[in-house]
């Protein structure tokens, strides 16, 4: 049936009013991202889950959903939810990370080793998370002892983010434990130019300067 000039003009008219009312619904929509990088971690996580809920196999919603639950320390929710987003893409490397670090607060350090060391191994050295994942290896390594690991991943941790003044106390750390006083000086004096007032890396710069 061939419409009448009047009715495709009505047909028009309401079609722009429809894209018009989807494209500023869009753009009104909050950016999950944003509120997860400003702290509105809450928030994200809701917004997240409506995307989600509207998109079963968006990615990078829960990408953000899983780093929202990390930050607000809700460690079991973003495991759970991380390993339901594996089963739609299981190479997401924020997936990975994610399960990494949700794992290594649940205090399932074998398995958040094995996690992390699948993220190092798919991203490049400026990966945004790279400095935590060592850091993480890092003080896995301590509680088992493996203090020649820790010192490896303490100084890539360091490396990618030198300001961090506790990462350079717990690479004084591992290497007092392994008794490289010397370079264990290094790393507290480094901590200790960072922030004066490190009392864990005054102390071990003092427990070294004993044993020399």
């Amino acid at each position: 049936m061939i419409l009448s000039i009047a009715a495709r003009k009505c047909f028009a008219v309401a079609l722009g009013i429809v894209l018009a009312a989807a494209v500023y619904a869009q753009s009104e929509r909050p950016d999950a991202l944003k509120l997860y990088t400003s702290g509105n971690l809450k928030e994200a996580i809701a917004v997240c889950e409506q995307e989600i809920e509207a998109n079963p196999n968006n990615m990078d919603s829960y990408a953000v959903l899983c780093w929202s639950l990390i930050a607000n320390r809700q460690y079991s929710e973003a495991e759970q939810r991380a390993t339901e987003a594996r089963k739609i893409n299981a190479y997401d490397v924020r997936l990975i990370e994610v399960l990494g670090e949700a794992k290594y607060f649940l205090g399932k350090n074998d398995e958040a080793l094995n996690f992390f060391q699948r993220y190092i191994a798919n991203v490049s050295e400026s990966a945004s998370r790279v400095g935590r994942v060592y850091y993480y290896m890092g003080e896995i390594y301590i509680k088992q002892a493996r203090y020649e690991h820790a010192d490896i991943a303490f100084s890539a941790a360091t490396y990618t983010e030198p300001l961090r003044e506790y990462w350079w106390t717990r690479l004084g750390y591992a290497r007092e434990m392994l008794g490289d006083w010397g370079n264990a000086i290094l790393a507290y004096d480094r901590a200790l130019s960072l922030n004066s007032s490190q009392y864990d890396a005054a102390r071990g710069k003092a427990r070294c300067q004993t044993h020399l």
